[in-house]
């Protein structure tokens, strides 16, 4: 007998009615030689630490670093998962032959791996099943095509080491900083990935709230109904623009030159998981969670292709397949669809390039047209629809027009941006026509020419960086906190992001759920709650997204087999060792004040207040030795500076306890930044606007005396979460002590 195992009883049941499996058993179908049978998810989980040793329940510096010799599984703690685990181990023990039909990925690896490991059935003959569409097509050609499961083993070195780094430094980070810093039952969760994305959206904060407007003038003119700006640099002072205002007012303008350049636009990419769930979230607000969520309905439902992946490209072998596809879908779009000659499409090295595609290619329709949807699933569908006709029209041909002239030898430069051929553009109407800046239509002008024209002074101010929305946390998680525009130079750092394309929704969601985050609307930003748990936690390395970028890169290389399991998961042990030494580096030093937050520099003390020591080269920080009204003391100067937090709440006349923590963008960069370092207070800890929090310590639920691995659950593929899953969550006011959980 050949027994299946599916990942989700929804996939079984396909697979199931392939096979001719219509015999229903509690648990699995059966028929035709096959029994089809089904996880929950994740049903296997690595041990925890008192699972080795019941010592280990109690939290204590001194059992940490705790890394096993040797990684144990056991079953989740809960009732479904073990009657389902006993069905699977039953089916597996009776076996002839087993296969593998989890989610064709890393995860989805390590959900069987797991499975078949506990059952105590590793030794059967096993085969995997690489689906990346549930069509009976699809299904038929994937049963085809099956291969010795010994073909993923490097799949699923890259998973386990993935998990068990998750836990040895989720696990250790937590523990750590929740003794050392947690009093009164005070958790914090710290995570291999969590918490670099947590820094981030806590420094983009920073930026924001320490951004200080300056004004700035600018010339401009209006010549022929078309605004000219003075190509000098923008005035410091009203008195600068107006000086060379008058040198202009009354004087003729005159067109100096007309410049016109050809630009092509070329169709966007297909879409992968990351950059749909950006698309989503900036054209319609929809979380990165939901967008996975729709796109998993649909992928279920068979009308898209699987979402999990991280490629914009299709395989050459797609190509007959695409044709037919477009003639299934056209009453859905017959007139974007009929511009089209299905016969001759013209697939391009940006749609084909199978170098470009790793476990799964582009998410792309699968040809089925669907039936009633929910508004989530309609716009994910339309988008994926949308996006494939694009990928074939023609490219959008502008003509850029730069007009230079002058008026009493002041330059001035007007652009516009005219469209001969909209091509693709033609599907993405704007949402306005309202012409703005080198969007603006311009007359015809001939060098030579000349005129009255209206000089203007404008004024202006610097304006802060944006918040974080999804659309933008989801693009600097894709390249390793870099701010990269340049296509390709963004597909090379696509290697080294923060998380996969899988798990960036849960991560996000983790830290929502945390209440180290808040969403207002589209945009996302940190707690005072998050702030303040990066402002304690010391290890920048522990903060860093390059960091957690370059272990990503180094999964895949051991997917590759260009890198040794071992190798990598003894690089994390050194690294968790330092996780603990750089907690106990960070005592308090009481020879000295501490780092200047802006510049690095040591921060001296003069008559009033505490600044850098590099006042004389620019740097301005300065710390005064009284805050609102209430002085601060030596000790209170030195925590601030040294440990970026104060360890105390403080009481001002009109307001609750509350916490003083250092905005920290340019120490965590370890180089110099533009912002002002300064503490931040005067504001409720914790709870909404209407809940001042009368001490900082409600901000969590006691401490759990079960592990906390923190970035476990976002590598979950489950639909649901895993019932019994102990999370280590320090949400406020939430608290369950059931078995020692929370939230």
């Amino acid at each position: 007998m050949k027994v299946v195992l599916a990942e989700k009883p929804s996939v079984a049941r396909d697979l199931a009615a392939f096979l001719g499996a219509r015999s229903r058993h509690d648990g699995y179908l059966e028929g035709a030689g096959y029994q089809v049978t089904w996880a929950l998810g994740h049903l296997v989980e690595l041990k925890e630490p008192q699972d080795y040793d019941p010592d280990l329940r109690r939290w204590s510096l001194a059992t940490l670093p705790f890394i096993p010799s040797r990684f144990e599984l056991k079953v989740i703690d809960d009732g479904a998962v073990k009657k389902q685990f006993g069905v699977i181990r039953r089916l597996f023990m009776s076996a002839d032959e087993v296969i593998c039909a989890t989610d064709a990925g890393r995860e989805g690896e390590l959900i069987f791996r797991y499975i078949l490991e506990l059952t105590g059935c590793a030794g059967k003959p096993v085969r995997r099943l690489w689906l990346s569409s549930l069509t009976e097509e699809a299904i038929g050609t994937a049963f085809r095509r099956l291969k010795p499961g010994s073909d993923y083993d490097r799949l699923y070195a890259a998973a386990r080491c993935r998990s068990e780094s998750d836990w040895i430094v989720g696990l250790n980070a937590t523990r750590y900083y929740t003794v050392r810093f947690g009093a009164g039952g005070l958790l914090w969760s710290v995570g291999r990935v969590q918490t670099p994305v947590l820094a981030m959206i806590v420094r983009r904060d920073d930026e924001i709230r320490t951004f200080k407007p300056e004004p700035f003038w600018e010339l401009t003119t209006r010549y022929r109904e078309t605004v000219f700006k003075c190509t000098r640099d923008r005035f410091a002072t009203l008195e600068a623009g107006q000086e060379l205002e008058r040198r202009v007012v009354g004087q003729p303008f005159e067109v100096t030159e007309v410049k016109k350049k050809p630009e092509r636009a070329l169709p966007p990419r297909l879409y992968d998981l990351t950059e749909l769930q950006r698309d989503m979230n900036r054209r319609h607000g929809l979380s990165a969670a939901q967008t996975l969520k729709a796109a998993q309905t649909l992928y279920e439902a068979k009308v898209i292709t699987y979402p999990r992946t991280d490629s914009q490209y299709l395989t050459t072998d797609k190509k007959p397949e695409i044709p037919g596809v477009l003639t299934a879908l056209r009453p859905l779009k017959p007139a974007q669809i009929d511009k089209l000659d299905l016969r001759r499409l013209a697939f391009t090295a940006r749609i084909i390039d199978d170098t470009k595609v790793g476990d799964h290619h582009a998410i792309i329709p699968t040809g089925k047209r669907p039936g009633s949807m929910a508004q989530p699933e309609q716009h994910v569908f339309d988008a994926v629809l949308t996006r494939l006709i694009a990928a074939f029209y023609p490219a959008c041909e502008k003509e850029i027009t730069t007009v230079d002239g002058a008026s009493n030898e002041v330059p001035f430069r007007a652009r516009g941006i005219r469209v001969v051929e909209p091509g693709w553009t033609e599907l993405y109407p704007r949402r306005s026509e309202d012409p703005k800046g080198d969007d603006q239509v311009l007359p015809a002008f001939r060098p030579g020419e000349s005129g009255p024209h209206e000089p203007t002074i404008e004024r202006g101010e610097t304006t802060p960086p944006k918040p974080f929305t999804e659309n933008t946390l989801l693009g600097l998680m894709e390249t390793a906190g870099k701010l990269v525009d340049d296509e390709q130079l963004k597909e090379a750092l696509k290697e080294r992001g923060l998380g996969t394309p899988a798990t960036r929704a849960a991560i996000i969601e983790t830290l929502l759920r945390r209440g180290y985050v808040i969403r207002s609307q589209k945009t996302l930003s940190a707690t005072d709650l998050g702030r303040y748990l990066i402002a304690r936690v010391h290890d920048r390395s522990l903060k860093s997204p390059e960091l957690t970028g370059e272990w990503e890169a180094k999964l895949r290389e051991i997917e590759a087999g260009r890198l040794d399991a071992r190798r990598f998961m003894a690089e994390i042990a050194r690294y968790t060792g330092t996780i603990v030494r750089a907690g106990e580096d960070a005592r308090i030093d009481q020879g000295r004040f501490g780092d200047c937050p802006r510049c690095g520099r040591p921060v001296i003390e003069g008559k009033r207040g505490f600044g850098c020591s590099a006042w004389r080269d620019g740097c301005g920080f300065v710390l005064w030795k009284e805050y609102k009204g209430r002085p601060l003391d030596l000790a209170r100067i030195r925590q601030l500076l040294q440990c970026r937090a104060l360890f105390e709440p403080l009481t001002f006349a009109g307001s609750g306890p509350v916490i003083l923590v250092m905005t920290d963008k340019a120490a965590e960069n370890g180089r110099p930044g533009p912002g002002r370092a300064r503490p931040v207070g005067e504001r409720p800890v914790a709870g909404s606007a209407s809940v001042r929090c009368a001490d900082p310590r409600s901000w969590s639920a006691r401490r759990s005396t079960a592990a906390a691995a923190p970035d476990r659950a976002a590598g979950s593929r489950s639909s649901r979460p895993s019932p019994g899953r102990r999370s280590a969550c320090a949400r406020p006011g939430r608290s369950s002590r059931r078995g020692g959980r929370h939230c």
